[in-house]
């Protein structure tokens, strides 16, 4: 029901307003709205990825136990079982309310670049703001079983180049997510084109991977959060 909820009022508003929704983007609309350019540079991420962090016994632990109550169901997931059983308890451990800056969810973000307005609802943002989110500068995107249908790589990269028009700046940092796979996305403006990077594929399931993926979400929130 939600799903069809949410379907129905997209379709509408889009209709009414002519906006190209983050659900429906495909590849090709976002080439011809900016130049994108996909580069094959893993080493983009090391600053990120090698963030000084001490997992600590304790988190060592809640991780083990959030994959012990996951792994023989999460390929089964629906989005909302995925979410509630695993995105936000991993999520509510880091705790990215600092500062001026914390969680959003289901929030709307829209913007017009080059004439075409491009908006919908983003799964997970970090942004600073205190009733309403203001600046997001980190995406999660699309919480599914497997990709199908919708293309969680494409409604990222839309999410960030709205956010990139809106707080006019150079650089964004994101991720989605597909089942248990997590992949880690940096999409950065050089001159006129739209160059973006895709990390190595972490499995959440797999203790050594989830504690990166801990670490690089840490890194999120004690090195760019205000």
């Amino acid at each position: 029901m939600k799903n069809f909820l949410f379907t129905f009022t997209e379709k509408f508003i889009m209709k009414k307003k002519k906006i190209i929704s983050f659900s429906r983007i495909t590849y090709a609309q976002l080439s011809k709205i900016v130049k994108l350019k996909p580069v094959d540079d893993e080493e983009k991420f090391n600053d990120w990825f090698n963030f000084q962090y001490s997992v600590s016994d304790e988190e060592i632990k809640f991780l083990k136990d959030l994959i012990s109550e996951n792994k023989f169901y999460i390929s089964s997931f629906t989005e909302d079982e995925l979410k509630a059983n695993f995105i936000t308890p991993l999520m509510r451990r880091i705790s990215f309310k600092t500062g001026k800056s914390r969680d959003w969810y289901q929030r709307p973000l829209s913007a017009t670049i080059n004439g075409e307005k491009i908006g919908g609802l983003v799964d997970f943002a970090v942004a600073k703001g205190e009733k309403e989110p203001e600046s997001p500068y980190f995406f999660i995107q699309e919480f599914k079983r497997s990709k199908h249908a919708s293309l969680p790589e494409e409604q990222l990269l839309a999410a960030m180049l709205v956010a990139m028009e809106l707080n006019k700046t150079t650089l964004m940092r994101g991720a989605y997510i597909i089942s248990q796979n997590w992949t880690f996305v940096i999409l950065e403006k050089v001159e006129n084109v739209y160059q973006y990077y895709l990390s190595e594929c972490f499995d959440s399931m797999t203790l050594r991977e989830l504690k990166q993926i801990f670490i690089n979400l840490q890194a999120v929130k004690l090195i760019f959060c205000d």
